[in-house]
């Protein structure tokens, strides 16, 4: 890789892992480790491509992509879903209302991934439907079956309890 290259990656690594690291939190259900794994493996993959990746318009989205496909690649792996503990691990703690976001935590953890996908790129990215199934390599349909279903799922989840969080 050329100085250049290497510069121009380096900046974008630096500007955007925290973003990607939120992202990865979000899908992951509060799992910081494996969010900073799939982050690494993001890197990784951006930097093998970063010639090619560079060129296009919006690296930022590519990388995003590419998130969401390690996720969901690691989620199809059989040891993916060994759990050591019924605990929650150690969460990022520069959230205002900690109570809040381990309930959404709790609730987006107990959707499926694919599920979990969606409602990330599509509410917490603000991805459009077609984006969100360029992706997850679906279609449009899905993604908006997907999503209604996993809203109807997090409202049921969730409850009255949201609202009595959001009042704070």
């Amino acid at each position: 890789m050329r100085a250049s290259d290497m510069d121009g990656f380096l900046e974008f690594a630096a500007g955007r892992s925290g973003h990607l690291f939120r992202s990865a939190c979000l899908l992951t259900s509060g799992d910081t480790h494996l969010a900073e794994d799939l982050v690494q493996e993001t890197l990784g993959r951006m930097y093998v491509a970063w010639r090619r990746v560079s060129s296009i318009g919006n690296p930022a989205g590519y990388a995003q992509t590419v998130l969401v496909r390690a996720f969901l690649t690691h989620r199809r792996r059989r040891s993916s879903h060994e759990r050591p503990t019924d605990e929650l691990p150690d969460l990022h703690a520069s959230c205002d209302d900690a109570t809040l976001r381990l309930a959404l935590l709790g609730a987006l953890g107990q959707l499926s991934a694919k599920d979990r996908a969606v409602v990330v790129l599509r509410y917490w990215e603000d991805r459009s439907i077609e984006e969100t199934a360029e992706a997850m390599r679906v279609s449009s349909g899905a993604v908006r079956s997907r999503s209604v279903r996993a809203l109807g799922r997090l409202r049921e989840l969730l409850g009255g309890s949201l609202a009595e969080y959001a009042g704070r």
